[in-house]
């Protein structure tokens, strides 16, 4: 059967930041970082990969770990694998480029298929031996074209206070050209991306280099996708030329919506953090994948993509965080909806999440958690906004919900954010998860489903129920 693409598009239990999207024969594969659910730091766990059809985006497979940390050699600490990328090599076999938490080198492991049990190849070195360190090198992205192969990395410290990087001179993103042995380095690193000190006055000022490079080459133009200095932010530069002559093109995504039509950094849809992904073309439609955050830290990082359009001048407007992602249609109006797939969720006034290893407590706005295996959106308050898009809610004649309240109120349904009220749900104090609904209609035009808590204390939202008429 088919299953429709929904965001976040793996099972809900699977945490995968940092997506690097590949096309391997007939099937698209995703390799990212790996997140723990309710996690304590970035990437514990080991790399795994997942794939799909390239005709059944919704359809994913487990393909199982790829790689663990204790494979590599210098990683006697078990310390945890960033960002990696996967691309397959002039030799026909795969190559995995990644990097191990405050080590400076970039480490190269092969397989002879995209997915099976890689093996530890050895560092990026030049020809005499010595790692290539410069330019703090994280987040590899590599791409094998036109004979050459060429390698991105770099990290650039911009809102954050990091010490061990407070007297480095980090200039930005980076490249670097490989020899076809795929550990070489041809060429010392040069500067593609400005870092924040380094920006201004170029075209990335105000859009300066952070992390998470990404590489494509679309026609005879290279994409470079990063993580702006703004962090929630996927950007993109443009050359045509791997290595010099890159300029800012805009951005993609923001995991809080925020630049897209115009929203502000304080009206973000989401409590947001880093971000960090890439582009994918599969049957002539491109999407972007990026990740998007649960919890109170940025620990538990799950993985979403959307469709892109690059228009004829080779731009590509920014596009919005939805819940029906990669899927060509809304999501259909008649079914049961774990209320964590909503793509905007604010109480107005929502901050950056925490990544210094405490959970934020203290912070009070709403957030998706897991406890006791069950996922859900905790400390919804008085005028916290729920949202899922796109939905055909033409077929929709009833809404129900399921949730736990500790005092009374409702929640509020309309069809925009700021449009009329189409019904309500009144809800009582209950300790227990409990369902209520209420009948509606909606329009051909109205596919955008926004929920509004309006009452006293807090409330917590499991279940989104769609129906048709009761007597159906």
């Amino acid at each position: 059967m088919v299953q429709k693409c929904i965001n976040p598009y793996l099972p809900l239990e699977e945490y995968i930041p940092d997506g690097e999207p590949r096309v391997f024969g007939n099937r698209l594969y995703i390799f990212g970082s790996h997140d723990r659910e309710n996690g304590n730091e970035y990437c514990e766990l080991d790399y795994v990969a997942w794939s799909a059809p390239i005709n059944e985006l919704g359809n994913w497979r487990y393909e199982g770990i790829i790689y663990q940390k204790k494979q590599d050699p210098y990683n006697g600490e078990g310390l945890p694998l960033y960002a990696p990328d996967v691309i397959e090599g002039p030799d026909g076999r795969y190559y995995l480029y990644y990097c191990i938490k405050f080590q400076d080198s970039i480490n190269v492991a092969v397989c002879d298929t995209p997915a099976g049990q890689y093996q530890f190849l050895g560092r990026v070195c030049y020809k005499d031996g010595t790692v290539m360190a410069e330019n703090q090198p994280y987040d590899p992205s590599v791409i094998y074209v036109d004979g050459k192969v060429f390698l991105y990395f770099g990290f650039a410290p911009c809102m954050i206070n990091i010490p061990r990087y407070k007297n480095q001179n980090l200039q930005g993103g980076s490249v670097i050209e490989l020899e076809l042995d795929m550990l070489t380095a041809k060429t010392r690193p040069k500067i593609v991306i400005p870092s924040l000190k380094h920006g201004k006055g170029t075209s990335f000022e105000g859009n300066e280099y952070f992390e998470g490079p990404s590489i494509r080459k679309i026609g005879d133009t290279f994409y470079l996708v990063y993580s702006s200095v703004n962090t929630h932010q996927l950007c993109y530069a443009r050359s045509k030329k791997p290595m010099e002559g890159f300029e800012f093109g805009g951005c993609i995504i923001s995991n809080g919506d925020v630049g897209y039509q115009g929203r502000r950094e304080e009206d973000k849809l989401m409590s947001v953090g880093n971000n960090h992904g890439g582009l994918v073309e599969v049957n002539n439609q491109w999407y972007i994948f990026y990740h998007r955050h649960t919890s109170l830290n940025q620990y538990s990082r799950q993985a979403c993509a959307e469709r892109v359009f690059i228009n004829e001048n080779g731009d590509i407007p920014q596009v919005t965080i939805t819940t029906s992602g990669m899927n060509p249609e809304p999501l259909p109006g008649l079914g049961e909806y774990p209320a964590v797939y909503c793509c905007n969720l604010t109480n107005g006034h929502m901050g950056a999440l925490s990544s210094i290893g405490r959970t934020n407590q203290e912070i009070d706005f709403p957030y998706i958690i897991c406890e006791n295996n069950e996922r859900y959106i905790k400390n919804i308050s008085n005028g916290t906004l729920i949202g899922y898009k796109y939905i055909n809610l033409q077929e929709t004649k009833n809404i129900g919900i399921k949730y736990r309240s500790r005092g009374e109120g409702a929640l509020e349904i309309y069809t925009s954010k700021d449009g009329a009220l189409k019904e309500t749900i009144f809800l009582h104090s209950s300790n227990e998860w409990t369902v209520r609904k209420a009948a509606t209609s909606f329009k051909k035009e109205e596919n955008e489903l926004y929920l509004v808590y309006k009452g006293t204390e807090t409330i917590e939202l499991l279940t989104l129920y769609l129906k048709g008429d009761e007597n159906e």
